[in-house]
């Protein structure tokens, strides 16, 4: 059956030729605007970290490894969870569908996030942590799918840079909360809870989700539902058609492949040439890249405080740092369907180690805000980036459960680097920590440079 082929199907051929049009991208800011909250449920972490030790639940360093007590334990949970979501259910979208899987997970860490703001000890505020990050989690890949999907392959570069400059925006809300709630008990209560209850709101848009957004006609064609998948693709079609005002493009042929092929589509595909290199250089990427992105994401306010910085400042800081979340992947639209992607990765990497150089030997107000700018800059242009790259290099039929279980490599290594990223700042401070992250992006550099795929019209699963 032709629908479910790795390298296109009818419908893959009649989406493909959709140009880029209103209702096209309303859908991409539909299904990023769920994306805001997980943004700002991960990127919370930082920001409300000074309350958090300031108010004696956790510390910021601690003389155990491993200790259940301090920053490190709390941010091993964040991604402790996201791992759980990624590894072990990264397959219900493949099974379920997207969108459905997209607006469960959504509830899912909401509902957790909001209990969390509640906890008074340690122990329940790092369990709670850890159930919303498996929600996270699990939103992270059906999300990814979901977006790789709905759009036609020719613009999902523009489409992956739009949908982090929406969910970026979450980064300088989250930012000037805290900044105006952590050091106040607004009503009584400690200000870092009422910044995690911001969070939890985003359960509120189900709703809209449910009513404004189609499932992933790809998906629904790779399970054999073409019925279902040919009336939103009619649907899109139309839409567009009406918004361009003239006829669409003829669907480019697509070459038949048996039904065999299909039967044989599963997890152990990952382990089957061509599928099984790239998943490991798409694993070994993704542990690496977690140091260079959240290693700074997650720390830049304990990172400024351990470097002389009074904690109102931090925040003020991180405050202004965070306005370049956004405009990353807003510069990236420019060039994000131009340059082949392995290469912006490349390129990412690099300035991450320049860039961090810099943060840790500058001392002014003015040049750590510049420092710490560009590296949020480089940072959201190779997020956009990674997360367009490791679904295109999949084929449909197990792109969720590839992409989630190479993404799940991402969130084992958080884990970890919660805790060797506090041990290092204890041990070796600010300096130890960029050294830490360049020698990681170092490595991705070389990984990615060397091994990685090329993806577009030299990738046989971009469709």
């Amino acid at each position: 059956m032709s629908a479910v082929l790795a390298g296109g199907s009818p419908i893959d051929a009649r989406i493909d030729r959709l140009p880029a049009s209103r209702s096209l991208w309303a859908k991409v800011m539909l299904i990023s605007l769920g994306g805001w909250f997980e943004i700002y449920d991960l990127f919370f972490t930082a920001y409300i970290s000074p309350g958090l030790i300031n108010s004696g639940i956790l510390k910021a360093s601690t003389p155990g490894f491993f200790a259940a007590d301090g920053m490190g334990a709390f941010v091993a949970a964040t991604f402790g969870g996201v791992f759980v979501g990624t590894f072990f259910l990264g397959f219900l979208s493949d099974r379920y569908g997207r969108k459905k899987v997209f607006v469960w997970s959504l509830i899912w860490y909401s509902l957790a996030t909001a209990v969390m703001a509640f906890q008074v000890d340690a122990s329940g505020l790092i369990l709670w942590r850890f159930i919303a990050g498996i929600g996270v989690g699990v939103q992270v890949v059906s999300m990814d799918s979901y977006i790789a999907e709905v759009v036609p392959s020719h613009m999902r570069g523009r489409a992956f840079a739009l949908n982090h400059v929406v969910m970026f925006t979450a980064v300088p809300t989250v930012a000037l909360a805290a900044w105006l709630l952590v050091p106040i008990a607004p009503f009584g209560i400690e200000g870092w809870r009422w910044v995690v209850l911001g969070g939890a709101s985003g359960a509120l848009l189900v709703l809209v989700f449910e009513k404004l957004l189609p499932e992933s006609p790809r998906w629904l064609a790779a399970q054999g539902r073409v019925d279902e998948a040919d009336h939103i693709v009619t649907d899109m079609e139309s839409k567009v058609r009406a918004e361009i005002g003239c006829e669409l493009p003829i669907p480019e042929p697509v070459p038949a492949q048996s039904s065999q092929a299909a039967e044989k589509a599963g997890i152990g595909e990952l382990f089957r040439p061509p599928v099984r290199s790239v998943f490991i250089v798409l694993v070994l990427f993704s542990m690496l890249q977690n140091f260079g992105y959240y290693g700074f994401a997650h720390w830049v306010p304990t990172l400024l405080v351990a470097k002389g910085i009074l904690i109102t400042k931090s925040l003020l800081y991180s405050f202004v740092i965070a306005f370049a979340y956004p405009v990353g992947p807003l510069l990236a639209m420019t060039f994000a369907d131009r340059i082949e992607r392995k290469w912006v990765i490349v390129a990412c990497a690099f300035c991450i180690c320049v860039v961090g150089i810099g943060f840790y030997h500058f001392t002014a107000p003015a040049l750590l805000i510049a420092c710490g700018v560009a590296m949020t800059l480089v940072n959201t242009i190779l997020a956009y980036s990674y997360h367009a790259y490791q679904v295109e290099v999949f084929p449909t039929r197990i792109r969720a459960r590839a992409a989630g279980l190479s993404y799940s490599a991402s969130r084992l290594a958080g884990m970890f680097s919660g805790f060797i990223i506090a041990y290092v700042l204890g041990a070796h401070g600010v300096g130890g920590v960029f050294s830490l992250i360049s020698l990681a992006m170092l490595i991705v550099m070389f990984i990615i440079a060397v091994f990685g795929p090329r993806t577009g019209a030299a990738s046989p699963h971009s469709r």
